[in-house]
């Protein structure tokens, strides 16, 4: 199997937890290293790579992907600098600051053939992929409305300044909110307007922190929210069909379990307990059914198996930098929304 030697920018939670580890299980990537500011940390974990000490250093290295994962604010810089050095890239979200940045990046990565990947592993999620199942069998029929939540109850400030301080990155709206937008669109496409209420909800916080966004289609309403005020959580997806409903609670456990150190693996990772499944309520074959649904396994290995695929085959990259603009254009049409209160109609 043909190794791409991969790089990250930073060693920190993102490093460490999302893309170090299945970027070491995949047999089709080789990690080189990363590049560290202070703490020097991934050598204790993988012991054979390199710490880089600079950008440049990475970028002069035998690296032929780079992994984009430093605060949102430097993604544009650091990602152009990148495909500009001639390597391919996977850029966490949110993608950019601004659509016009994210449109550079798309159209710099397709004049140079090289392969522009945003980081959206909330795709392979377990409950999200469960919901994603429910809709292509056809199991609600045509959907009326639908309610995505991520929700979290932490009114304490983040110990990481740039979260914290006022910049064009910071805010739930560029954190949790490309997930939740991202996920919409993959299962509804783009809409045709956007309203949107973004707040400020805790105490001694300049960056939003709340949000409330509807997505308006022909033939549906989609409403995203995400705050720091929710003790007792909604249902994470709600979906009301002309057939039935499904309500399903947020059950995926790749992130707590990466945060505790284990490992992933092809077999038994990402799988939920039982007590999260989803509820459906809808008819079939002419009776009415109310039953739990077996939720589907997550694995964010899928996504990097996806990049690789991509490079080596040259086929479409697992979320592709024409998604990740598409997020963008939603994110600055629920600011202009929100400034302006009213609907802001998608060119």
């Amino acid at each position: 199997m043909q190794k791409i030697k991969t790089a990250l920018l930073s060693y920190g939670m993102s490093g460490k937890v999302f893309h170090a580890p299945f970027i070491a299980l995949h047999p089709g990537f080789e990690l080189l290293g990363s590049w560290e500011r202070t703490k020097k940390l991934i050598q204790e974990d993988y012991p054979s790579v390199t710490s880089y000490p600079s950008l440049e250093s990475v970028l002069e290295s035998d690296a032929e992907l780079i992994i984009v994962n430093t605060p949102v604010g430097t993604h544009f810089e650091y990602a152009k600098k990148v495909l500009l050095a001639g390597k391919h890239a996977v850029v966490e979200k949110a993608f950019t600051t601004t659509l016009a940045e994210a449109k550079e990046l798309t159209d710099l990565a397709k004049a140079k053939g090289l392969k522009l990947a945003v980081f959206q592993n909330r795709r392979w999620d377990s409950d999200f992929k469960t919901v994603q199942k429910i809709l292509n069998e056809n199991s609600l029929g045509e959907i009326v409305e639908a309610e995505f939540h991520f929700d979290r109850y932490n009114p304490l400030l983040s110990p990481k300044i740039h979260k914290e301080t006022a910049n064009a990155g910071a805010g739930i709206l560029k954190d949790l909110g490309p997930h939740l937008i991202d996920q919409a669109l993959f299962l509804f496409g783009m809409p045709k307007s956007v309203f949107a209420d973004i707040r400020i909800t805790r105490k001694n916080s300049i960056v939003d922190d709340y949000i409330d966004i509807l997505l308006f289609y022909s033939d549906k309403r989609v409403r995203l929210k995400a705050g720091f005020f929710v003790r007792e959580p909604n249902p994470s997806f709600v979906l009301h069909g002309k057939k039935g409903s499904f309500l399903k609670p947020r059950g995926d456990v790749q992130e707590d379990e990466l945060k505790l150190g284990k490992k992933p693996n092809l077999t038994t990772w990402g799988t939920e307990p039982k007590d999260k499944e989803g509820l459906l309520h809808t008819e079939k074959n002419g009776t009415i059914i109310r039953e739990k649904i077996p939720t589907l396994q997550g694995n964010y290995y899928d996504y990097f198996d996806g990049v690789y695929h991509s490079i080596v085959e040259n086929k479409p990259e697992p979320v592709t930098g024409q998604e990740g603009t598409n997020v963008m254009q939603i994110i600055e049409a629920a600011i202009q929304s929100n400034a302006e209160q009213k609907v802001i109609t998608i060119g």
